[in-house]
């Protein structure tokens, strides 16, 4: 039996807790669900004055956001590429990635995609944070999961030699990359 059973909820900060709220429930849908505010972290004692909100982001799944007015204002990793730290979210089916695409450029949010991964079609923005999220509306084909995961341990241990482009599955983004 698996220990874990399911993802209780993720957590990022945000610069401002009523911004956050507003942007994920006009672009998103997105409900407060609860907020706990507190002068000392529970887990280290430290003393750091927080707003902590928690936001339904479907199926049992909980997004949660830190506003911490007494720390030095947020930054990322910039050893890291933007496009590497995201948050995604499954929509229904692509009908649905397209609307959203749609309602999110009419609220002035600029909006990259789709994009075609063969098993799944995604959509990129980023919410007033700074933080980027993806959309995605699966597409996947009968057996294509299966195979992905059968490939799965030779590409680990092929990358783990070599540090190199793995091939195996790149079929899911060949026409992406194909010459016109």
């Amino acid at each position: 039996m698996m220990l874990t059973q399911g993802i209780h909820h993720v957590a990022y900060r945000c610069r401002d807790v009523q911004e956050t709220i507003r942007f994920y429930k006009e672009a998103l849908d997105m409900d407060l669900l609860l907020a706990i505010s507190e002068d000392r972290v529970p887990s280290t004692k430290e003393a750091n004055p927080y707003m902590h909100i928690f936001l339904d982001a479907g199926r049992g799944n909980v997004l949660a956001f830190f506003e911490l007015p007494e720390s030095p204002p947020q930054g990322r990793d910039e050893n890291t590429p933007a496009w590497v730290q995201h948050l995604a979210f499954q929509v229904e089916d692509v009908a649905t990635l397209e609307r959203t695409k749609t309602k999110l450029q009419a609220l002035g949010i600029d909006v990259v995609g789709p994009t075609n991964h063969e098993i799944f079609q995604s959509i990129y923005l980023h919410d007033p944070n700074g933080h980027r999220i993806e959309l995605a509306a699966n597409t996947v084909k009968p057996g294509q999961l299966e195979r992905l995961r059968e490939l799965a341990p030779a590409m680990i241990e092929e990358w783990s030699r070599t540090r190199r482009t793995v091939k195996h599955a790149a079929w899911l983004h060949e026409q992406e990359f194909a010459a016109p």
